[in-house]
């Protein structure tokens, strides 16, 4: 049997599992996108929609460049408000793989959950190149 071709992963694929908020509408209703948003300025979000992978409503994480599927109806008419909660949701959980990547590999001083989480914990200030153990760098 040939090995399943991907074309696109998901965040399902690099958690290993789905999110509550993947399958339960009523875990981000109350989510407020403007007390979210620093400075108030929503325009970061008007790139979010709503878009269809694999035949399933999803929102691209750019954090970590992946699609988060959507597996509840969502009301018409409310498809990007929807899709722009559940990924802030993914973010301020700390559960986008792209987060969970910055205490290990940011180089440059940032806060781990972003703006959007007033007391994220800051990465980046202590990096170090990793090291491959038994690797030696070529003589020049």
């Amino acid at each position: 049997m040939a090995p399943k071709h991907t074309v696109a992963i998901d965040a399902e694929a690099l958690a290993g599992k789905r999110f509550e908020y993947q399958e339960d509408m009523s875990l981000v209703e109350d989510l407020d996108l403007m007390e979210l948003t620093p400075g108030k300025d929503l325009n970061w979000l008007e790139d979010i929609h709503l878009l269809v992978e694999d035949g399933t409503p999803a929102v691209f994480d750019r954090n970590s460049n992946s699609f988060l599927k959507i597996y509840f109806d969502i009301p018409e008419g409310r498809e990007d408000e929807i899709a722009r909660k559940v990924l802030m949701k993914h973010l301020i959980s700390g559960n986008s793989y792209g987060i969970q990547l910055k205490e290990k590999h940011c180089k440059y001083h940032q806060v781990e959950l972003g703006p959007w989480v007033a007391d994220s914990k800051s990465v980046g200030d202590n990096w170090t190149p990793p090291v491959l153990e038994g690797w030696e760098p070529p003589l020049h």
